[in-house]
């Protein structure tokens, strides 16, 4: 394999080095930030050899070359192109260029998201586990594992504490990740996402009874009466919050000594952010995520056939513009509200339709090279990760990519007509049912024999209708 020459041509595929803007590398991706992707030559492109797929995702376009010879191709781009190696982040920012103002908001909401799913997967996961040991009825008639195997209760308890962890302190993940992001000091952004669920404060999934109970303590200064309110998996005011605290540690900074700093920036952030988030953000955050939440219930409870039919036709869509992220959020609030989100289920299926519909890609095609993209990208869908095959198989041949969005609609609807929920966001894919409460299995497992067969049958019949015409 000429590694040069099939570098040269990806450049020239590319609209010529001087559309390269910044260049880095993943395990298997030419990561870059172009000047113009219109420029791109996609058809030229994906007929090099050493390219498997292409995409555009947050004003990154990115080249699936393969692990190992990623590394090669990269060292000779580089040389080529005369752009210097560059770290992920330095090409994110260059890549900002080419975002739109909605773009940006939801990159920023992805960039504050996406560093805390490792915790919040391994707590759905963790609690999947948690499910199999405490729910009646999945090993035995009306009763759980630890009912009938008492010595395992305790163990079912250590687990479930560990797994509501990330939960019960996600504003602390959210503060850390949002202050980073925003400019902020990751240490302050801890502490405050800490300090709204401190308990001292009445825990926010009490908070509807204590009220009606008359049972809510309040503080009072200067003429106000604040409620000693916790924000447990909220996301709104910490998001809100944390942006305060970073612009507030900003202004200080620029205007204080650095032999003053420590004495004066972190104790007045942090004192100006508690006082104006307990007074105004977290109330006013709170009820907004509040009637939002409603809102989408209701939409939901009125309509769960058309909700299913939308959400889950169209998620994968929505992984195309980046959108998909901001939906975290929402996922959030439903888990925190109502102790369970009816969204991610429907993603996980996504997901699994994905996988199906590059698969019978992989069994119908004659092109090695697709076969093997296809297989590895199929694979990878029905574990979670969607890219590979969205953009390496389906889309680029649209109609498995439609065939993927006819199946997980029809899943989609199935399952919220259903109500099926999952106590947590967790590992997508096939692996998802350990994230599904365990009353729900038997109709989310339907909802997974449609995706994976409805995409593949619908993909596969018109992959051959479409080679017979062609022969």
């Amino acid at each position: 394999m000429d590694i040069r020459k099939q570098t040269e041509e990806i450049v020239q595929a590319l609209g010529g080095k001087e559309n390269v803007s910044a260049a880095t590398h993943c395990v298997t991706r030419l990561r870059l930030a172009l000047h113009d992707e219109s420029k791109v030559d996609q058809k030229a492109l994906e007929s090099i050899d050493v390219v498997k797929g292409s995409f555009s995702t947050n004003g990154q376009f990115q080249v699936v070359i393969g692990q190992g010879t990623v590394n090669k191709v990269y060292k000779e781009f580089v040389d080529i192109t005369g752009v210097g190696e560059a770290s992920k982040d330095e090409v994110k920012k260059a890549a900002e260029s080419n975002l739109n103002p909605l773009q940006r908001a939801i990159k920023t909401l992805a960039d504050i998201f996406i560093p805390i799913l490792p915790a919040i997967v391994t707590a759905g996961l963790l609690m999947g586990i948690n499910n199999l040991l405490t729910g009646p009825g999945i090993f035995y008639d009306e009763q759980s594992v630890i009912d009938v195997h008492t010595e395992w209760s305790d163990i079912a308890s250590i687990i479930n504490l560990i797994a509501n962890t990330a939960f019960v302190f996600l504003p602390g993940l959210i503060g850390w990740s949002a202050a980073k992001r925003f400019g902020g000091s990751e240490l302050l952004g801890i502490v405050l996402g800490l300090m709204l669920v401190h308990p001292d404060l009445l825990n926010a999934w009490g908070y509807a009874e204590a009220q009606e109970d008359g049972a809510v303590e309040t503080w009072k200064f200067f003429g106000l009466e604040i409620e000693k309110v916790g924000y447990q998996g909220q996301v709104l005011p910490v998001l809100v919050a944390a942006f305060v605290l970073a612009k507030v540690e900003q202004f200080l900074s620029k205007r204080v000594s650095d032999a003053f700093h420590m004495l004066i920036v972190p104790p007045i952030t942090l004192l100006l952010t508690g006082f104006v988030t307990f007074v105004a953000i977290g109330p006013v955050t709170f009820a907004i995520g509040n009637f939002l939440t409603n809102g989408f219930v209701g939409i939901f409870d009125a309509v769960p056939a058309l909700g299913g039919l939308i959400y889950g036709g169209l998620y994968a869509p929505l992984v195309i513009t980046g959108m998909h992220h901001t939906f975290l959020a929402v996922d959030f609030q439903l888990i925190a509200t109502i102790g369970g989100t009816f969204l991610w289920p429907m993603v996980a299926l996504s997901n699994i339709a994905q996988g199906s519909a590059a698969f019978a890609m992989m069994l119908a095609t004659k092109d090695e090279k697709l076969k093997g993209l296809a297989l590895t990208s199929s694979i990878s869908a029905w574990l979670g990760i969607t890219e590979p095959a969205m953009f390496g198989v389906n889309l680029r041949f649209r109609y498995p990519f439609f065939a993927a969005m006819i199946g997980s609609a029809i899943a989609g609807i199935i399952i919220t007509i259903a109500g099926v929920k999952a106590p947590s966001i967790g590992v997508g894919g096939i692996p998802a049912f350990f994230s599904i409460m365990a009353e729900y299995w038997p109709i989310f497992f339907l909802g997974m024999g449609i995706v994976l067969v409805v995409p593949f049958v619908i993909t596969f019949l018109i992959a051959k209708v479409k080679m017979r015409k062609e022969a």
